[in-house]
């Protein structure tokens, strides 16, 4: 995969409807790059394991900033986040990479490259190190190419570069080609890019597809947990129970007998405010909604009346 740079010499309704809007992406972005950073430098950066030491762990400083950068919790126009991460070279000096994620694909009314050069120029007065900045346009919005910030007047001239990746550029074959976890996160938004008009049950193929993605690259708990978190909730669910059997689906996949943690708390607290909300089925109809679901699936019988609790006959009766 190529980085595409300035820094140039200089039962589910068959209707498609448009999903709706999704919700604090910024913050998901925010998650995964602290999640899995090494692996996101390593994917942008292809000399990484070269130049940075990875031996000393990344920091994050960018909130440092955020007085300079309020967030905007209705914000109509364009989001962004930014994230400051301090590394390491293996000359033991320190070097800053400036990431700059655009969340939604309207221009908003602030110039992109304004944006970018008054935050290298707050770092730089701050800390007085080398940065490069990192521009991830994650809009649909083809039109919309950052350009670097250009500034003229009488013969002064002041041109600010930095590097850009749009992930609607992007091809999924070069993607899922690429043994590096973060590729499967740049699937998923290329996904919530492309797949807009789609059902909820496509939609939880999709997820499991990524899943399957993520599973070949063989992870340890903790990032597979990260990035997964990042499949499960970049996109919603018109129905939120299908988020529940999303749940139980990806439980049984992975055989996971571990006590109930946070997430297990919070699927079981969806179900019962689903419940509560007045839902025409009781709990043995959903259970069977859920089993048939399943069962399309191709799941083992077993295996669905163990996590629906309804018996191998009615399952097979399905």
């Amino acid at each position: 995969m190529e980085l595409t740079s300035s820094i140039a010499k200089p039962k589910q309704q068959k209707r498609k409807a448009r999903r709706k809007p999704r919700r604090r992406d910024d913050f998901l972005w925010k998650a995964i790059v602290e999640d899995v950073s090494e692996d996101f430098l390593r994917f942008f950066f292809p000399e990484a394991d070269a130049l940075f030491d990875f031996s000393r762990k990344c920091e994050y400083l960018d909130k440092e900033f955020d007085p300079f950068f309020p967030y905007e919790e209705n914000a109509a126009t364009v989001r962004y986040v930014d994230k400051l991460i301090k590394v390491y070279l293996k000359d033991g000096t320190e070097k800053w990479i400036a990431v700059h994620v655009e969340v939604q694909n309207q221009r908003g009314k602030a110039d992109f490259s304004s944006r970018m050069i008054r935050y290298w120029y707050l770092m730089k007065e701050k800390y007085n190190v080398s940065i490069t900045a990192l521009a991830i346009i994650t809009g649909s919005n083809k039109k919309f190419r950052p350009k670097p910030y250009v500034d003229a007047f009488l013969g002064t001239k002041l041109t600010y570069e930095y590097n850009v990746y749009s992930i609607l550029d992007q091809q999924e074959a070069v993607l899922q080609a690429n043994p590096n976890p973060f590729a499967v996160v740049i699937l998923a938004a290329l996904s919530a890019i492309r797949k807009k008009k789609v059902t909820d049950l496509e939609l939880k193929a999709i997820k499991h597809e990524l899943n399957r993605e993520l599973t070949k690259r063989k992870l340890d708990v903790v990032k597979h947990k990260g990035i997964m978190n990042f499949i499960k909730y970049y996109m919603n669910f018109e129905n939120p129970k299908m988020m529940i059997t999303f749940d139980r689906e990806l439980q049984a996949l992975t055989g996971r007998t571990t006590p109930m943690g946070t997430e297990e708390y919070l699927l079981q607290k969806r179900e019962a405010e689903g419940l509560q909300k007045g839902e025409a089925k009781g709990r043995h109809d959903e259970a069977v909604e859920i089993a048939s679901e399943m069962k399309k699936d191709k799941f083992p019988v077993e295996t669905i009346s163990k996590l629906t609790k309804l018996t191998i006959k009615e399952i097979e009766a399905l």
